[in-house]
């Protein structure tokens, strides 16, 4: 029996994807070997590649001017590729810090670039909230602002996207992308790793404006440079086939829920149930300001630190795995990514009541 599985990251997966995956595993195109197993500059493999960033595009609305790139590393690789990219070794560059990701990405652009202007800082608030974007004071001449829309382990989740006046909008969307419907226009640079929303650990996505390519700096290995990548299709190295491949039937089985306005009605009928079942009990609390709270992350606590193993464990045993949260805060945490159905939450919310009428 498939449990329903709230992790974070590496995150739960549409079983008919997995299943489509299982069936194609041994013979893919009935060519008699995997996909993992042929060459990634073959005629199969470059049409499977060309329909995934088709379907993207599609799913997304990602105007002409944009390139799509399909590269290693995950997230983390781009708080360094970012700044080498997009900014001279002496820029200045705008950063809003909104938790665990932002603090992240904030320090690699420290090592690289002249001077960070962390424009916003709410650890104040323990980062459950978001800077109001009339406080935000951008750099003249930044040479990009950066921002986490959706922070993964605190599950703060910005309401608006910021208005930089022309400055170039960066976002690590690896938590939201592919959530709701966005207008991709209003950013210079999106990434996001693969491993919530889009499929397996290993990838990232990259989408950039055009007029981006071609400013990295002297010296910038060749796999980190914008590009280099592009002009080559994303196939300046190998890259992680099976990643990309498993993203393509993501994408297709995005379309077939009817795509992303779809999916996003179905996200927020997810959140707002589980919120609620939240903010109506005395046993649990949310600490996250209303107006920021994130879709795809809920991290809660309960009346008593004490009870969080027994919830953990007997969640588990009534098929509700990977509900601890993340080591640095603690509680519990519920992602509701894309391939959760709205069945797993109703079964959450029924298990977290009969919870807390045993212990509360």
């Amino acid at each position: 029996m498939r449990a329903f599985n709230f992790a974070a990251g590496p995150a739960t997966l549409p079983v008919e994807v997995l299943e489509q995956a299982r069936e194609e595993l041994t013979d893919w195109q009935g060519l008699g070997a995997s996909v993992m197993e042929i060459s990634h500059r073959g005629k199969p493999f470059l049409a499977m590649a060309r329909q995934a960033e088709s379907d993207l595009r599609e799913l997304l609305a990602v105007p002409a001017n944009y390139r799509v790139l399909f590269m290693q590393g995950g997230a983390a690789a781009q708080f360094s590729a970012v700044p080498l990219n997009l900014a001279a070794a002496d820029s200045t560059v705008d950063y809003l810090n909104t938790g665990h990701w932002s603090k992240r990405a904030i320090l690699e652009a420290q090592r690289l670039t002249g001077r960070v202007n962390v424009l916003a800082d709410e650890a104040a608030s323990k980062y459950t909230t978001v800077p109001a974007p009339e406080a935000l004071r951008f750099s003249a001449g930044a040479a990009y602002v950066h921002y986490t829309p959706n922070e993964t382990i605190g599950g703060v989740e910005f309401p608006y996207v910021p208005d930089t006046g022309g400055v170039p909008l960066v976002a690590d969307m690896s938590s939201s992308i592919l959530s709701r419907p966005f207008e991709v226009g209003k950013f210079a640079l999106i990434y996001a790793g693969a491993q919530k929303n889009i499929g397996p650990a290993g990838l990232v996505v990259v989408i950039v404006r055009a007029e981006l390519l071609g400013r990295a700096r002297a010296g910038v290995p060749a796999v980190w440079d914008y590009q280099a990548v592009a002009a080559e299709g994303s196939m300046f190295n190998t890259p992680p086939t099976f990643s990309w491949y498993l993203a393509g039937l993501v994408f297709k089985w995005l379309k077939a829920q009817g795509g992303l306005a779809a999916v996003g009605e179905r996200n927020r009928v997810k959140a707002e149930r589980l919120y609620a079942a939240i903010d109506t009990s005395g046993f649990y609390a949310n600490p996250v300001a209303r107006m920021c709270r994130s879709w795809m992350n809920v991290p809660f606590t309960l009346a008593e630190t004490s009870l969080e193993g027994a919830f953990a464990a007997e969640a588990r045993a009534a098929g509700l795995i990977n509900l601890e949260g993340h080591r640095s805060v603690g509680g519990m945490r519920a992602s509701l990514y894309n391939a959760m159905p709205l069945a797993g939450v109703e079964a959450l919310i029924a298990f977290m009541k009969e919870f807390e009428r045993r212990h509360g």
